[in-house]
């Protein structure tokens, strides 16, 4: 089997559906407060300062500039189920990057903790698991 056939192949199921959407939504929402200042966000040289000097995180603008495009492009993929497998894989290693930099000192997301960051990983590692399911543009390019 080649790997692109691995990469696209999913069921028929719709049950991915709305964790795809949702999970897409969101992401690509946080990407683009990274990158661009969208919904409230800092833009790509405040968040590049941001994780270079509060999380260590260097050199910071293309720490930022990864973070934020993993996050908007993998959402935009998981939207319209292209490439779902590896979106979800890359945006799962990125929550994980954020669980460990930012998030490890506590559980809770009231407390800054990892639980917010830890229900996307977990629902990002589902969907490179699963595939994009019913619905995607991965289970049309997989059927012909």
């Amino acid at each position: 089997m080649k790997i692109i056939e691995i990469l696209l192949n999913t069921s028929n199921s719709i049950a991915l559906l709305p964790i795809r959407l949702g999970v897409g939504v969101v992401m690509a929402a946080h990407g683009s407060q990274k990158l661009f200042g969208w919904f409230g966000g800092y833009g790509l040289e405040a968040t590049g300062q941001f994780f270079s000097e509060s999380l260590g995180l260097k050199p910071g603008l293309l720490m930022a500039a990864m973070a934020g495009g993993t996050e908007f492009v993998g959402g935009l993929l998981l939207i319209v189920g292209l490439m779902t497998r590896l979106a979800g894989l890359s945006l799962a290693g990125t929550m994980a990057v954020a669980i460990l930099t930012a998030h490890s000192s506590a559980f809770f997301a009231s407390n800054n903790g990892m639980e917010y960051p830890l229900t996307l990983l977990l629902t990002s590692l589902t969907l490179a698991i699963g595939g994009g399911g019913a619905f995607s543009v991965d289970r049309k390019l997989a059927a012909k």
